[in-house]
């Protein structure tokens, strides 16, 4: 699918991997729903081709609401719906029992699968009610791709990330089986999975958290930047015979068993 004047939605599209993703698919050409909390604190080149919703992705009627707004900006556009990228989502950290012996807060196991797990599912059956009803398009008859956001941790999380790796584990085993159940729609289904990246949590490391980080980096042996990222989404939306697969974007390199 060419991105150029279709419409994606974007969660967490105002930073980090998902501002760039945004910014990509913008000089694609394509139009772009940004949903997060805050509008984006840069300024994009092509904002005229961008609108933004305030959202809370754990929020389902918010959610239902900026979806069938997204919806109708993209009839009146004449961009029609291509697609969601699903960038939204949270770091947690906590053992399953502490340095007291307290077990693990239920509320912060819930709050990881709230946003990562069940934001990401949720956005993306609502985006699927308009994507089904896009005219199809090329030989294949494509409508849609879904992008989802896990992590090197669904594979083999650090101490500390049971509930982080439980939220983007379950993004990874969701979607082969989603992409059978949207194939007769024309919709294709893929997820990343970044290993370390550049960004807002990763400058806030220690030097030595970071040093015994880039000892487990292969090649190129430094973090991944949130523009090959964005270059992975772009060749995912254009390449239609990916569907079903989980990539590791991670330069070879896997995180160790502790820092």
């Amino acid at each position: 699918m060419k991105p150029t004047g279709r419409t994606f939605i974007v969660s967490g599209g105002s930073a980090g991997l998902g501002l760039a993703t945004v910014e990509t698919l913008l000089d694609s050409d394509a139009h772009v729903a940004i949903f997060d909390l805050r509008p984006p604190q840069k300024p994009l080149v092509h904002q005229f081709r961008t609108k933004f919703w305030e959202v809370d992705i754990t929020n389902a009627e918010v959610v239902a609401k900026a979806v069938a707004g997204a919806a109708a900006w993209a009839a009146e556009t004449g961009a029609p719906l291509g697609g969601v990228v699903n960038c939204a989502g949270v770091g947690t950290a906590a053992k399953v029992l502490g340095s007291d012996g307290e077990p693990h807060s239920l509320d912060l196991w819930k709050f990881a699968l709230d946003v990562n797990l069940t934001g990401t599912f949720n956005l993306t059956r609502l985006a699927c009610k308009y994507l089904q009803f896009v005219p199809a398009d090329g030989p294949d008859g494509e409508r849609g791709v879904i992008i989802m956001v896990a992590s090197s941790a669904a594979f083999e999380g650090q101490p500390g990330q049971t509930a982080y790796a439980a939220s983007k584990g379950a993004l990874v085993s969701m979607t082969l089986p989603m992409s059978r159940d949207l194939a007769r729609h024309g919709i294709r289904v893929m997820t990343i999975a970044p290993g370390a990246f550049a960004s807002a949590m990763t400058d806030k490391m220690t030097e030595k958290t970071r040093a015994s980080l880039h000892r487990e980096l292969i090649f190129p042996k430094r973090m991944g930047t949130a523009a090959e990222f964005a270059q992975t989404v772009k060749w995912i939306v254009e390449c239609p015979y990916v569907n079903g697969e989980t990539i590791r974007l991670s330069g070879a390199s896997r995180l160790p068993g502790k820092m």
